[in-house]
């Protein structure tokens, strides 16, 4: 079902082609209907309109089933207390402690890979609990203090009105993702990393289907294409240290090269795992967070319009976006002894989805308005979109300057900023958020 293992599964137990695998953010969520002949879970993100809007999937798991055995084995937790309590447990992350796997998901597995495990599985520190973990993080984290993000703001600002001053010469409608959601955080995310010039677009492509693999999937050839996909990546980034090695600078590949502590230093493999998760999770999920939250307020004038009107309101609008749409909707963890959630025991040795998109909307923790986007609420930085434990998400800072300067700038630039079409989403059922978001630019 992740990365760390390659098992994946459909929900429904259907089969479905990948389309073209060249264009995994453009898959629409309606291939992969529920068959009518099956019932359908409780938690089914393979239902017509599940990637346009999960929420009211989420809303009855909180109510009927907030923690939930689903029939293919794992389980959801889907309230805010439940899911913020596993997420700083002692729960594990690592795919050894998973019970022997038997029934469909095993066979699955067994006739994709054989006995073969892709080699650099669970080296990055998202797939290590400590002391691992702790040990991987700490040779990264100087990159990612707030002092660090901080005295990146100057570069930010201007790669974010160079790309505005670009937007702002085409005439009509233009796609805020490829012009500015997508292109922002990668360019910031390859520069901190130093990296020599590449096929953004290939890149692209092949990170967009490397996240396909955090989500159930089912079809062999798509897990086929990802598998590829997550070689040719690891290949690229391989050469780009190799690159790095001969032409060491002050960014944070170089650092990395040369990290060490105690003696203590990444191997190649954990040096070619940790870049290549900064690489992938440095703009997939900022995208998401730019263009789901762009369309959120575009679909609430009003709070857009607050917005506009006072700038001092976007540091806490940036968490509310956050917490109204999820860039990232699940974090999962691994029961290594038997738990007590929300007084329903959950086994040793089983995956545990935990919803974070759903916690976020708890109205038991949010109160009635959870469903609302209000971009002055009060302590919408308690959500749960980074995670929280030691796995709390090692970019947050970064996310949240990237996001803070977009959208303070976008008001400046384009206060009459409208959608101009349809969006169209990204067919992801974990990494979810808009493809192609359609707006027409409008100064003041």
């Amino acid at each position: 079902m992740y990365v760390t293992n390659k098992v994946q599964v459909n929900l429904t137990g259907r089969t479905d082609g990948p389309g073209d695998p060249r264009e995994p953010e453009m898959t629409s969520a309606r291939s992969t209907s529920t068959p009518p002949a099956q019932e359908s879970p409780l938690f089914n993100p393979f239902e017509d309109g599940f990637v346009e809007n999960p929420y009211p999937q989420y809303a009855v798991l909180r109510e009927t089933a907030p923690v939930y055995e689903h029939p293919l084995g794992f389980w959801v937790v889907a309230r805010y207390e439940d899911v913020s309590a596993l997420l700083r447990s002692g729960a594990s992350v690592e795919v050894r402690n998973l019970a022997p796997a038997t029934g469909p998901l095993a066979a699955l597995q067994q006739q994709v890979f054989g006995e073969r495990s892709p080699r650099m599985d669970g080296l990055s520190m998202l797939d290590r609990d400590p002391p691992d973990h702790t040990r991987l993080r700490r040779l990264v984290s100087k990159a990612f203090t707030p002092r660090s993000v901080e005295a990146l703001r100057p570069r930010v600002t201007e790669l974010v009105d160079t790309m505005l001053d670009k937007a702002a010469e085409q005439r009509g409608a233009v796609d805020f993702v490829s012009s500015f959601a997508f292109p922002l955080p990668f360019a910031v995310i390859a520069e901190m990393l130093g990296t020599p010039p590449t096929d953004h677009e290939r890149v692209r492509e092949l990170s967009g289907l490397i996240v396909r693999s955090l989500e159930p999937v089912l079809d062999p050839e798509l897990m086929r294409a990802i598998d590829a996909a997550d070689e040719e990546l690891r290949g690229i980034v391989g050469e780009m240290i190799a690159w790095k090695r001969k032409n060491p600078a002050d960014d944070l590949l170089t650092a990395l090269i040369q990290a060490e502590e105690g003696g203590d230093v990444l191997d190649d493999e954990e040096l070619v795992a940790q870049a290549l998760l900064l690489y992938i999770a440095g703009h997939e999920t900022t995208v998401n967070l730019l263009a789901g939250g762009m369309l959120a307020l575009l679909r609430e004038p009003g709070q857009w319009s607050l917005l506009k009107n006072k700038p001092e309101l976007v540091p806490g609008a940036v968490e509310e976006l956050l917490r109204y749409d999820s860039p990232v909707q699940q974090s999962r963890r691994i029961t290594t002894e038997p738990v007590v959630v929300g007084g329903t025991e959950i086994p040793a040795g089983v995956f545990v989805l935990t919803l974070l998109a759903s916690a976020n909307r708890d109205e038991r923790y949010w109160g009635e308005d959870a469903e609302e986007l209000r971009v002055e609420r009060e302590g919408a930085r308690h959500h749960v979109s980074f995670g929280a434990g030691v796995h709390h998400c090692l970019g947050a800072s970064l996310a949240r300057l990237e996001a803070g300067i977009a959208f303070e700038r976008l008001a400046v630039r384009f206060p009459g900023l409208a959608l101009a079409g349809e969006v169209t989403w990204n067919g992801r059922i974990n990494l979810r958020g808009p493809a192609e978001l359609p707006v027409a630019l409008a100064g003041g």
